[in-house]
This record gives C-alpha cells, structure tokens and sequence, in this order.
C-alpha cells in the first residue's frame, strides 16, 4: 500500500505531458478550418483505441464540421457529428503528448506550445472541402482523404503511439 501511495504522489509531480504518457496519451490534430481533416483524424483516433485522449483544433475554425466529412466518417461506422470546430489556441496552456498537423497551412500557422509537447509531427493530406463536381464526386474525395488518413494513423498508432503506452 505504502508503494502505491509513493507512486501516486510521484505521478501527481510529473508535468502534463509525462503524466499521461503513464494513463493515457494526450493528442491534439490541428487543421485549418477544423471541419475535415483534423475531425477524421481525431476520429479515427478514437476509434483505434478509445484510451487516447483525442483533441482537435484549427487556425481558422469553420462554422461547423463539414457534413461530408460527417457522412464518410458515418459510412465507416465512426460519429463525428457531435464535434464543433475549435480554434487551436484555446488548447496553448495544456500538455500534450503529441501535436499532429494534418494540412500544411496549420503546421505553417501553428502556434508554438513552448516545451509543452512530447512530439510534433506534420502529416499532410489535400483538403477534400476544397472538392468541386457532383454529390457523389465530392463524396469520392472525402472517402478518398479518411481512407488515407486510416491508412497512416493506424500505421503510426501501431509504430509510434501504442508501444508508449
């Protein structure tokens, strides 16, 4: 008993960020407009291991989330519809484990989180909001980007996140 009360006073010491790397990671997704790609991803975060402590931000936060991107997150079995696009700077005061742009207008326009940040890393996609034509071509590039995004966040969830935790 006297062990775990040491071990808990120790972890209560650690900074955020080395605190949850005992729990659970901390991980904020950072876009432009947080209405796409920054939701898909924290999105399939989630889905890949619901211990993840999944944020997402923009540069210039959207209105909302793009209804696209709600409709092939939903053809996957994934909820996104709840989300609201958030600006990234109300997350500047808190530890995070990782800080992941997903465009390269966010990781230009990122602001600097000054030692708050275990790892940063730039992953960048084409915005499918940007996709012009048809409902089912519009629909084509959104599945195309979250089918992308699967791809390399399962791999790096694999590689990076989970043997941390």
């Amino acid at each position: 008993m006297a062990l775990a009360t040491l071990l808990l006073r120790q972890v209560a010491q650690l900074p955020a960020a080395e605190t949850s790397k005992l729990t659970k990671p901390r991980i904020l997704v950072i876009c432009t407009g947080n209405s796409a790609r920054s939701q898909i991803t924290a999105g399939v975060l989630k889905a890949l291991d619901p211990r993840l402590d999944v944020y997402s931000g923009g540069t210039a936060p959207a209105p909302r989330i793009n209804p696209y991107a709600v409709r092939a997150m939903q053809e996957i079995g994934i909820d996104i519809s709840g989300g609201t696009p958030k600006n990234v700077r109300q997350f500047l005061g808190e530890g995070f484990d990782y800080v992941i742009t997903v465009c390269d207008e966010a990781d230009r326009d990122c602001p600097n989180f000054r030692g708050k940040v275990g790892t940063r890393i730039h992953i960048p996609f084409p915005d499918p909001a940007k996709a012009t034509g048809t409902d089912e071509e519009i629909m084509n590039v959104f599945r195309k980007v979250r089918g992308d995004i699967k791809v390399k966040f399962t791999s790096y969830y694999e590689t990076e996140i989970r043997k941390r935790m």
